[in-house]
């Protein structure tokens, strides 16, 4: 039996393949592409947004009007409003950002990038993003797609994921570990 995880992530890709072949369809990957990074970016600072499309309390049509009316906040294309209000609609809310991450990441495979992901306790500014994405492009070729996520429990610092590879340079692993070593043999505790 699967687990949720599984299943969870089978329903994103799903969804992400759908939107992906309509928005092939009409001309309207790059603008779908930027709706739902804009739309990612918005989920990832506000934890109130969150909590919003989790509510077990709030009915179908209050979390798709709530969400609408976010979406022509940023001035979503007419693809993603009608993606987003099905989602809703189909109670899949919960799901929303693994789909968001699976239709990102199908596009920057199809487009030949190799994808990174990048998360950091808080959101970087345009200037640090571009610094970013310049380093992990001299590094790894000029086809780079990066995707930043927001967890403050990191405190500081970053996690860099490409591939299989991982670099866990946060303040939440460094205190990890040196907790771990106090309590050790030989360690102060």
């Amino acid at each position: 039996m699967a687990s949720d995880g599984t299943a969870a992530s089978g329903l994103a890709a799903r969804y992400a393949a759908a939107l992906f072949d309509l928005a092939t369809e009409g001309k309207k990957l790059d603008q779908t592409e930027n709706d739902l990074t804009r739309l990612k970016e918005v989920l990832a600072q506000s934890p109130e947004l969150r909590r919003f499309i989790r509510s077990p309390v709030l009915t179908r049509d209050q979390q798709t009007q709530g969400l609408i009316g976010l979406l022509e906040r940023i001035e979503a294309g007419d693809l993603t409003q009608r993606f987003v209000k099905l989602v809703a609609q189909k109670r899949r809310l919960f799901a929303l950002g693994d789909m968001i991450d699976a239709f990102l990441a199908d596009l920057a495979r199809r487009r030949g990038e190799i994808s990174a992901g990048v998360t950091v306790a808080q959101p970087m500014t345009d200037q640090q993003t571009e610094t970013m994405k310049a380093t992990i492009r001299e590094a790894l070729g000029d086809k780079v797609a990066i995707q930043v996520d927001v967890k403050p429990e990191l405190l500081g610092g970053m996690v860099v994921r490409v591939g299989s590879r991982m670099i866990d340079n946060s303040l939440r692993t460094k205190i990890d570990k040196l907790q771990l070593a106090m309590k050790a043999p030989g360690g102060l505790l």
